[in-house]
């Protein structure tokens, strides 16, 4: 087995001090010297203390970008969807990291505001990535990008928490669901089709329920656009 890089380490650490001493408690000595580590060490992988805590989210949003950047203008939803699920994916990856992470954001009140600030960059590049899509200068048009975007960040923050919370065994399969509730709020304005000659694009989501019990849904959104 291959030994753990000196950021695990000092994430490892870090974390061991919080439980032990507490957040306000510990400083960068203490965790760069329980790691085996020098200082410098610490500062070179991580700015501060606060960021041995938190995901990397300047690369995190790089890769949302980059996956949106490769849509068209008939695949922006599906890009939505694909980039929340890396979102989740990144969490899920971490496994007991981000459970530890929730836990103490949860209690230490300068740590969640700076999750909450953290959430606010996901949800500004979503509004403009949607407002783009979207084509439209009007102000109705930037406020549905907004709502659009919210809704995209909350459905993503819900089901990351139940699985957080151990509430979930199957959050893709749950981010998936929430998505296409979310999609199913905001239809796509028209010219969103691949051919531009009034055909239908048709996005699959996995879902726990049977096809029978879904082509009702599904009847009514190929015959009106809606879904109940």
């Amino acid at each position: 087995m291959s030994k753990p890089t000196a950021r695990i380490r000092l994430a490892d650490a870090a974390f061991a001090l919080f439980d032990e001493r507490g957040y306000e408690q510990t400083t960068v000595d203490e965790i760069a010297e329980r790691a085996g580590a020098g200082r410098t060490t610490f500062f070179r992988h991580y700015r501060s203390k606060e960021d041995v805590i938190f995901p990397d989210h300047d690369r995190l949003l790089a890769l949302i970008k980059d996956r949106l950047a490769t849509s068209s203008h008939s695949t922006g939803l599906i890009a939505v969807s694909d980039a929340v699920r890396l979102v989740l994916m990144h969490y899920i990856e971490e496994g007991d990291l981000a459970r530890r992470r929730y836990r103490l954001t949860s209690k230490v009140a300068v740590l969640r505001d700076r999750e909450i600030a953290s959430v606010a960059r996901y949800q500004r590049l979503f509004r403009e990535f949607i407002a783009e899509w979207m084509g439209d200068p009007t102000e109705s048009a930037s406020l549905r990008a907004e709502l659009m975007a919210a809704a995209v960040v909350a459905a993503h923050n819900h089901v990351l928490r139940r699985w957080l919370r151990g509430e979930t065994s199957d959050p893709v399969a749950e981010m998936d669901e929430a998505m296409s509730e979310v999609l199913a709020l905001f239809p796509a304005p028209s010219g969103t089709g691949d051919s531009g000659d009034g055909g239908t694009t048709v996005v699959a989501f996995r879902t726990g329920q049977d096809l029978d019990a879904l082509r009702p849904s599904l009847r009514r959104l190929v015959e009106d656009g809606t879904v109940r």
